[in-house]
């Protein structure tokens, strides 16, 4: 990956970006976008798009959500400090010492996840599952007078981790759920030549899928292709997992899922194409509903030709997720290709 693309991969993934709070990240998403799309442009939800060829049929759908795991603050007691709650699905356990940003009207602000101190914990304390009502944020104010000149109740925060490197081509960074998506599926648009081809940065998936079902119902595409991760299975925890989830790598390739959220005929092209093109891919079990994009645009109108593609990550929902940059380019190579064997008389019907 050159290091045009990357810089804009690592700038993106810093923005700060909770569901209902994507601004930052979409505006960054949208600024790439303007260098090669069409027309690019936001709608009312929030949704970023950017299309190619806009006019033709049939329509296509790239979708990727911008929104990541975060907290908001809900409380500020009188001695200063901040009580918040989670946005998106967090486990409480790895968040107490963490350093957050907290989004606010005056730019970022540092504060720190503060818990009582293992030795002053009694015994029964030390058994109990942490949870965030035992938690606070320290932002170093005097009293609540102070801390309110600088955060307000409703400002959002994420963990304070910025994109690094880890090893080779390894990037570790939080947000990668489901960013190096929107990352993945812009890449994808800016390969491609031919047909109308629309890349969305969707909102608010981590809380039901609900910019993907808004920006789909308005595209009203074909076919949709969903980018997400998916659980690698090769680190320490999950091996034993591989006969639920099946046997997947960092650096095996996209995963191409199977089952009844993906139409079969596109499940077919995908594979056919990755085996015609030498891309290297994975396939994952999928017997029921995915709770990704891909479940709310089949489901629109009345019903959207739907594929999953995945990429293999480590350590999903923390502050340390980790991906390969080969499945990154991999996977929007795949898409292009199988996007560009797609035209009108291209038959879907699962018959």
């Amino acid at each position: 990956m050159h290091g045009g693309r990357r810089e804009f991969l690592f700038t993106y993934l810093s923005a700060i970006s909770p569901s209902g709070f994507e601004e930052e990240a979409a505006r960054v998403w949208r600024r790439e976008a303007e260098r090669f799309a069409e027309r690019v442009w936001v709608d009312l939800h929030g949704n970023s798009f950017a299309v190619i060829n806009e006019g033709k049929e049939p329509r296509i759908m790239l979708a990727g959500h911008t929104d990541e795991i975060g907290f908001m603050i809900t409380h500020i007691d009188e001695k200063g400090y901040l009580y918040f709650r989670g946005i998106g699905g967090w486990d409480p356990k790895v968040l107490p010492g963490q350093r957050v940003w907290i989004k606010t009207r005056g730019g970022r602000v540092l504060g720190v996840i503060g818990r009582k101190p293992i030795h002053l914990l009694q015994d029964e304390e030390r058994k109990k599952v942490v949870r965030f009502e035992d938690l606070w944020i320290d932002i170093g104010a005097e009293d609540r007078a102070e801390a309110k000149k600088r955060v307000s109740i409703g400002d959002p925060a994420v963990l304070a981790y910025e994109p690094e490197v880890l090893a080779g081509d390894l990037v570790v960074s939080r947000g990668i759920d489901d960013k190096i998506g929107a990352f993945v599926v812009l890449e994808a648009l800016r390969i491609l030549r031919d047909g109308a081809v629309y890349a969305v940065a969707t909102v608010q998936e981590e809380l039901g899928l609900r910019g993907a079902r808004t920006s789909a119902f308005g595209i009203d595409p074909k076919v949709g292709i969903a980018v997400d991760v998916t659980f690698s299975t090769d680190n320490p925890g999950t091996e034993g997992e591989k006969r639920k989830l099946g046997e997947i790598k960092l650096g095996g390739g996209p995963v191409i899922a199977r089952g009844a959220n993906v139409n079969p005929k596109l499940f077919e092209l995908l594979v056919e194409t990755a085996e015609a093109e030498g891309i290297p891919y994975q396939i994952e079990a999928a017997p029921g509903a995915t709770g990704t994009d891909a479940n709310a645009m089949q489901l629109t109108r009345a019903g959207v030709a739907t594929a999953l593609v995945s990429i293999p990550n480590r350590y999903m929902h923390s502050p340390c997720e980790v991906v390969s940059l080969a499945d990154l380019e991999n996977a929007a190579a795949l898409i292009a290709h199988a996007v560009a064997r797609i035209d009108a008389d291209t038959d879907l019907l699962p018959r």
